[in-house]
């Protein structure tokens, strides 16, 4: 971790502490106004696994926090339709259903976490430390007083708990797995040399326009290889739809509703002073403090005179190898992100001011402000047009879904569905015949809505199904089998596969004729021009690296790797062709190299191994925990998220 991290001590810090603790189990807290109307209590059971409920409360607080990192890392590109099509609320559920089978199974094989562990554990979290020592009681209440929003001791040493029966879990059923030394020495060469290359690339593309293909080759070709043209099984949908977006226009939100969201959501809306500042640091670490102390004295002089020079001076002085050489910049930055003398000398002066010798526990800082930017908060005229949509779009969300359940228990057959649909004047479409996995019209890519339709019998109907459009009601009006098609149905298919074939042969052909000219000419490239091909030489690359005109190749990894320096591989078989290549220059492991990073690679190993043991034991562990879903309530939440 670099210094300028770890001054940057911001108020996430402990979620990420108690992650690398518990690996992927931490439970995020949001506050309970950033939950969504959903016509679900927060109480309400979810799910149950053997009997301990996931509420209403804990799937909402987990899926905010899932969306708002989307959010922060992706900004506007990821919104309500994107998260619906990419299943997140489901993700969100399974995640908290795995979490509670790997709970009640910590208990069921008679694992315990007592309060002397989590005690020690509370103690030894980076997180709560200053100088390597515990920062006391007060402050650890402090610390978590500070959260957003603020948590009790009780709910993150109970969450705590949880997640060190998961990690003593997975310790007690992969705790024995280990990797070698030899092992590890062979997969951090592996991926770790790396060669330069001159590659003669003969595509298969660069002969397509020479080859001619006749109907008396598609009719053997096609005889040897009729599987791989098989058509799936289709059919023909058709579903009437209730649309968010049409029961959205009919909605209006009272004034006094939105002012009151704005106060609910207020925080969101505002954004906390923030400084701009430069430093200069000098560390104390294994030094004479006085000594320290009179340079820094020194260079303050400096500094402070007239026309000085701030960001030349931090880089010829500054031992924050972090941002020294950006002339001490630290960007900007809110309370609560730097150590507190930091923070309280920054936040104290005006923009263009310098202050005195700041002594931290890093050393001594000389601070410069380059600019402030005070508390802000977005008035309710500026907000009001996005608070109006988002809360036009909550209740077009909850009323379409209403509307939907309504209608569930009078449509149950296709008449039912078409009575329906012209009572409501909802939207009818009827598609061509589709395959399972293909996009459903109107709707796009719908996996649980086909997994249904390709489930019943022409004539029924499903029940309210959620799409990202709103909620479906859909019928099977027709179906065709699956079957191996004539060849006159895939002529086309089937005559492009004989002429990439074809073409594939001609560059083999064309590769394997000129592969020995290369491996005995001086000068490969000259040889190669002359046979007017063309010649691409890449950077020093590792396994596993795209090369121009091939792609990803095993083959060309493995000629590569093993072929010595200056030495000329036969024709190598690709995805895309035929090439020649050759070896410019080597560059093997170090064994300063292999020392520094053996341990390291171990380590990932290692956990990879548990990883997917410990995943597979819980496939089957799972399957013998009672897990009950609250469909119903299921489909109130997601649908109004």
């Amino acid at each position: 971790m670099t210094m300028l991290d770890r001054m940057r001590r911001h108020k996430g810090w402990l979620k990420w502490s108690l992650a690398l603790v518990v690996l992927t189990f931490v439970v995020f807290y949001i506050p309970d106004f950033l939950t969504t109307p959903t016509g679900a209590a927060p109480s309400e059971e979810l799910a149950d696994v053997e009997g301990q409920s996931i509420t209403v409360g804990t799937f909402t607080r987990r899926y905010n926090a899932q969306v708002n990192a989307y959010r922060n890392a992706y900004g506007g590109q990821m919104n309500d339709q994107l998260l619906k099509q990419l299943g997140i609320d489901r993700q969100i559920l399974q995640q908290l259903i795995d979490e509670e089978a790997m709970v009640a199974e910590s208990r069921k094989q008679g694992i315990t976490v007592n309060d002397v562990e989590i005690r020690q554990r509370i103690l030894a979290l980076p997180g709560f430390q200053e100088n390597g020592k515990f920062v006391g009681e007060q402050r650890y209440r402090q610390i978590l007083q500070i959260q957003n929003p603020p948590l009790s001791t009780t709910e993150f040493e109970s969450s705590l708990r949880r997640a060190l029966l998961i990690e003593k879990l997975r310790t007690a059923l992969t705790g024995w797995m280990s990797v070698s030394d030899a092992d590890a020495i062979a997969e951090f060469k592996k991926r770790n040399e790396k060669v330069k290359l001159e590659v003669v690339p003969v595509t298969a593309a660069a002969f397509k326009s020479q080859v001619t293909v006749t109907d008396a080759e598609l009719v053997p070709y096609f005889e040897k290889a009729k599987d791989k043209y098989r058509i799936g099984e289709k059919r023909k949908i058709k579903y009437a739809q209730v649309n968010v977006d049409q029961v959205r226009s009919t909605i209006t939100v009272p004034e006094a509703e939105i002012a009151a969201f704005y106060q609910q959501n207020l925080q969101q809306y505002q954004t906390p002073a923030q400084v701009r500042a430069s430093h200069i640091l000098f560390k104390l670490e294994g030094k004479d403090e006085k000594a320290v102390t009179a340079i820094a004295e020194d260079v303050l002089k400096k500094v402070k005179a007239p026309n000085a020079d701030f960001a030349a001076l931090a880089k010829q002085y500054s031992e924050d190898d972090t941002n020294n050489m950006n002339g001490g910049d630290l960007d900007y930055f809110g309370r609560g992100r730097m150590v507190a003398e930091f923070e309280q000398a920054a936040f104290a002066m005006k923009a263009g001011e310098i202050s005195n010798l700041v002594k931290t526990a890093f050393g001594i800082h000389i601070i410069k402000v380059v600019d402030n930017k005070p508390d802000m908060t977005r008035a309710l005229a500026e907000v009001h047009g996005e608070l109006e949509d988002q809360l036009k779009w909550q209740k077009a969300q909850a009323e379409a879904e209403r509307i939907a359940k309504a209608l569930e228990a009078t449509t149950k057959t296709l008449a039912d569905l078409d009575q329906v649909a012209k009572e409501r004047s909802l939207a009818v479409v009827e598609t061509g015949l589709i395959a399972s996995d293909e996009p459903i019209q109107g709707v796009g890519a719908q996996p649980e809505l086909s997994a249904r339709v390709f489930g019943m019998k022409e004539g029924e109907v499903t029940p309210a199904m959620r799409v990202a459009t709103g909620w479906v009601f859909a019928t099977v009006t027709g179906r065709q089998d699956s079957y191996v098609p004539k060849l006159d149905e895939v002529k086309a298919r089937v005559a492009d596969d004989v002429r990439q074939e074809k073409a594939a042969a001609l560059a083999k052909q064309r590769a394997t004729a000129i592969a020995t000219d290369l491996k005995n000419a001086k000068d490969f490239a000259a040889a190669a021009k002359r046979a007017s091909l063309e010649v691409k030489t890449t950077e020093l690359v590792a396994r596993g690296t795209a090369i121009p005109d091939l792609g990803i190749s095993e083959a060309v990894d493995a000629a590569a790797f093993a072929l010595p320096q200056g030495g000329v591989s036969d024709a190598i078989s690709t995805p895309t062709g035929t090439a020649v290549i050759r070896v410019v220059e080597k560059v093997a492991v170090t064994d300063a190299e292999l020392a520094s990073g053996k341990d390291l690679l171990r380590d990932e190993l290692v956990n990879a191994r548990r990883d997917k043991f410990f995943g597979a034991y819980m496939q089957k562990a799972k399957a013998g925990l009672k897990i009950n879903i609250r469909q119903d309530t299921l489909a109130r939440v997601t649908g109004g998220l």
